[in-house]
C-alpha cells in the first residue's frame, strides 16, 4: 500500500510539472510570438483571460466529475484534453485562433488540481497530506523552472509552433505509468459517519472563507506564470536568452516553498497538533513575507528585484500549500472534489479579474502598481482564513455562517 501509494504521490507531482510547462510554453515564447503575429500588450491579457476564464467555469465541472468518474479515470481524461489543445497551438494564425486554443487548454487543465485533491483525501492519512500537497505544488514550480530553458531551447532550434508538439506530447507519455500504477492503488476507508452533498458545503463559513482567501491570493501566482517572462525582458533589460537562463530562479524558490510549507506543518501534525491549526500556524509567516512585493517596481538593481520576486515567490508557495490541503482536513472525503472546484473558483475569478486589470495597468500605469496591489493581499487573506476557517465541518455542527 505504501509503495503503491508515493509512487502515485510522484505521479501527482509529473502531472503538475506537465500541466506547467504546457502553460507557461506560451508565457516563454510571449516576447516572440506577440511580436511575430503583431499581438499588443492588450491582447496578450484578453488571451491569458480567455484561458483563465475557461479554467475558472471548468472548475466546479472538473471537481463534480472527479467525485463522479473517481481519480484515475477523471485525471487520464483531463490530461488526454489538455494535451492535444496544447499541441493544437501550433497551427495559430493571429490573436482569435490563439485565444480559441487557450481556452481550450484552460477547459482541460484544472481538472489537474481537482484530481489530486481528491486523490490525497483518497490515499494519504492527514500526517502526510500537507506534504503530498506540497509536491503537487512543487510541480507547479517545477514545471515554471523547466519550461524556460527547454521552449527556449526548442524555439530556437526547431521554432516556436515545434515546441508546442514537443511539450504537449509529454502528457500522452505520462498516461502510460499512470494507468499501470493506479490499477493497484486502495483508497483509505471512508471513516463512518453521514454523507454530506456538495451544496450543504456551501452552508459553512469555512467554504466562503477559503473561497474569498483564494480569490484574493491566488491571483498573485498568475501573475508570476503569465507576466514574469514578459516584464522581464520589457521591464528590466533582459535579453530572450538572459531570461531564458535567469527566469527559472523565482520558480525554484516557489518550489522550496511548497515542499518546506507542506512538511512544516505536517511536523506539527505528527506531534499532536491537529490539522487545522498547523496548517494556520505556518500561513501565518508566509503571509507576512508577501508586503516585500511593494519594492519590487522601485529598485533599481535588477538583481534586487529578481532576488525580491524569489522570497516572494517562496512566500507564496509555503502558504498556498497549506492553504490547499485544509481542503482536505474540513471536508468530508466524498465531496473533497466538488468543493475542491468550487474553491477553485475563487482562484480562476480571481486571476481571470487580476490578469485583465493587470493588462489596464500595465498600459496606463505601470509594473510598479501592480506589484504595489500584490504586497497587500496575501495579510488581507490571512484575517479572512483566520477568522472563518478555525475547526473542521465534521466536527463543528455550528460552523455555519
Amino acid at each position: 500500500m505504501s509503495r503503491w501509494r508515493w509512487g502515485i504521490a510522484s505521479l501527482f507531482f509529473f502531472s503538475t510539472v506537465i500541466n506547467y510547462i504546457d502553460r507557461q510554453t506560451l508565457s516563454v515564447l510571449a516576447p516572440t510570438l506577440t511580436k511575430e503575429l503583431a499581438i499588443s500588450d492588450q491582447q496578450y491579457a484578453n488571451i491569458l483571460t480567455a484561458f483563465l476564464a475557461a479554467y475558472t467555469l471548468m472548475y466546479v465541472g472538473s471537481g463534480f466529475l472527479v467525485d463522479r468518474w473517481g481519480t484515475r479515470r477523471a485525471l487520464s481524461i483531463f490530461m488526454v484534453w489538455w494535451s492535444t489543445a496544447n499541441m493544437l497551438h501550433a497551427f495559430v494564425r493571429g490573436p482569435w485562433s490563439l485565444a480559441g486554443f487557450r481556452l481550450l487548454l484552460g477547459a482541460g487543465e484544472s481538472g489537474n488540481f481537482m484530481a489530486a485533491s481528491k486523490g490525497v483525501s483518497d490515499w494519504f492519512e492527514p500526517k502526510d497530506r500537507g506534504f503530498v500537497n506540497g509536491l503537487v505544488q512543487a510541480g507547479a514550480s517545477v514545471g515554471a523552472v523547466i519550461a524556460p530553458p527547454v521552449v527556449t531551447t526548442l524555439a530556437a532550434f526547431y521554432g516556436w509552433r515545434a515546441a508546442f508538439i514537443a511539450t504537449g506530447a509529454l502528457g500522452l507519455l505520462w498516461l502510460i505509468p499512470w494507468l499501470i500504477l493506479t490499477r493497484h492503488a486502495v483508497a483509505l476507508p471512508v471513516p463512518p459517519g453521514p454523507r454530506r452533498s456538495w451544496t450543504e458545503m456551501l452552508r459553512y463559513r469555512q467554504t466562503w472563507g477559503l473561497l474569498l482567501a483564494r480569490f484574493l491570493s491566488d491571483p498573485i501566482w498568475w501573475f508570476y506564470l503569465f507576466w514574469l517572462p514578459k516584464y522581464l525582458v520589457d521591464k528590466r533589460g533582459f535579453t530572450v536568452m538572459e531570461m531564458g537562463l535567469l527566469a527559472w530562479m523565482p520558480y525554484l524558490t516557489a518550489d522550496l516553498g511548497s515542499l518546506l510549507g507542506g512538511w512544516l506543518s505536517g511536523q506539527l501534525v505528527k506531534r499532536g497538533r491537529p490539522p487545522v491549526d498547523a496548517r494556520l500556524t505556518w500561513m501565518l509567516p508566509f503571509a507576512a513575507l508577501m508586503p516585500l512585493s511593494m519594492a519590487i517596481g522601485f529598485v533599481e538593481s535588477r538583481n534586487v528585484a529578481l532576488a525580491l520576486i524569489c522570497v516572494v515567490t517562496f512566500a507564496h508557495m509555503g502558504w498556498k500549500t497549506n492553504q490547499a490541503t485544509l481542503t482536505n482536513d474540513i471536508y468530508p472525503r466524498e465531496v473533497v472534489g466538488t468543493v475542491s472546484g468550487l474553491l477553485a473558483f475563487g482562484n480562476g475569478l480571481g486571476g481571470t479579474l487580476f490578469t485583465a486589470l493587470t493588462g489596464w495597468m500595465v498600459v496606463h500605469f505601470s509594473y510598479a502598481s501592480v506589484f504595489v496591489l500584490m504586497g497587500l493581499l496575501h495579510p488581507l487573506a490571512y484575517l479572512l482564513v483566520r477568522y472563518l476557517v478555525r475547526t473542521p465541518i465534521h466536527d463543528s455542527p455550528s460552523s455555519h455562517p
